[in-house]
């Protein structure tokens, strides 16, 4: 994926570089379908229905929101990850997804 042509937000695209120079090229897919410039949908490559979607839409500036959504999306945890730096989202997405 090229990420610096992707119509995204750029502390989005920060993330997603980080993710890649950490973990790999391959280890996450991003989600197509999601239209919003301030939002990502990311989760593993045969798994897409465990994700994670992260926005900055409604965030501090450089800030990060994180919905976690399951198979079973009755446990989905969406609202509750807000306002977090780049290094918590990785955390929670690194502990979500992997």
């Amino acid at each position: 994926m090229n990420i610096w042509a992707l119509k995204k937000d750029i502390p989005l695209k920060f993330l997603l570089l980080e993710l890649v120079n950490r973990y790999g090229e391959k280890v996450v897919a991003l989600n197509n379908t999601e239209q919003n410039f301030q939002a990502i949908d990311i989760h593993l490559p045969n798994e897409p229905k465990l994700s994670a979607y992260i926005y900055t839409f409604g965030q501090t500036q450089g800030l990060y929101g994180i919905d976690l959504r399951y198979p079973i999306t009755t446990n989905n945890i969406v609202g509750e990850n807000e306002n977090l730096t780049l290094e918590q989202t990785i955390g929670i997405v690194v502990t979500h997804l992997f």
